[in-house]
């Protein structure tokens, strides 16, 4: 089995890559880019893919579950500091092909987390499993967005694709789509029909300048 490490942090590659050399019959490799990682997959879809989400260059849990879907071999383990519990919610109800795993994870519970993905068991670590056990609160808490991220959410809102804000701001696509996952994971949702209402509502923009 091929376990393919879809993470752009340095230590937490190193991290796993260590922690993988004591697994028999295991083989890994990185992956820096969605454009590599669909040449992998394409080339053999009987892989684990351990995906920092976040980090990583996929736009949305919608692109997420195509992939899933394409690629049936496949078991994904997201591997992530923070995820929204509606976006998780969203995976496992699609597929029971989807881990999910914290970074604030022990190492126990990552060594646990990867037998479960190189056996093709669904694993979702303590930390989450608790967290989607909470009922769900009576009233929205205060939803704090830095400058950058409320100027990026009304450019989405706007219409714009996440490669046009990377140029109109001069940034780097990463970086953008960085800022939308975590805006995303803010507000609670799952696609752009959602952050559009919630800036409408908001006053970010308003009707006229949405229907332009």
């Amino acid at each position: 089995m091929e376990i393919l490490l879809a993470d752009k942090q340095d230590i937490t590659r190193a991290g796993l890559m260590y922690i993988l050399e004591s697994f028999d019959g295991v083989t890994f490799k990185c992956i820096e880019d969605k454009a590599e990682l669909l040449l992998a997959l394409q080339k053999d879809s009987n892989r684990v893919v351990v995906l920092d989400y976040t980090l990583f260059d996929i736009n949305d849990a919608a692109e997420l579950m195509i992939l899933c879907e394409r690629f049936v071999a496949t078991h994904w383990l997201l591997f992530s500091e923070d995820l929204s519990l509606d976006f998780v919610r969203l995976l496992i109800a699609s597929s029971p092909r989807f881990s999910i795993l914290l970074k604030e994870s022990g190492l126990r519970e990552i060594r646990e987390a990867l037998d479960y993905a190189i056996h093709c068991r669904r694993f979702i670590c303590q930390r989450m499993t608790e967290m989607l056990l909470v009922p769900a609160q009576s009233e929205p808490e205060h939803i704090r967005l830095t400058r950058t991220e409320g100027e990026i959410l009304k450019d989405i809102a706007l219409g714009m694709t996440t490669r046009e804000i990377a140029e109109k701001r001069i940034s780097s696509f990463h970086t953008v789509n960085t800022h939308r996952k975590n805006i995303f994971r803010k507000l609670g949702v799952n696609n752009v029909h959602e952050v559009t209402k919630y800036a409408l509502r908001a006053g970010l923009i308003d009707s006229a300048e949405y229907y332009i």
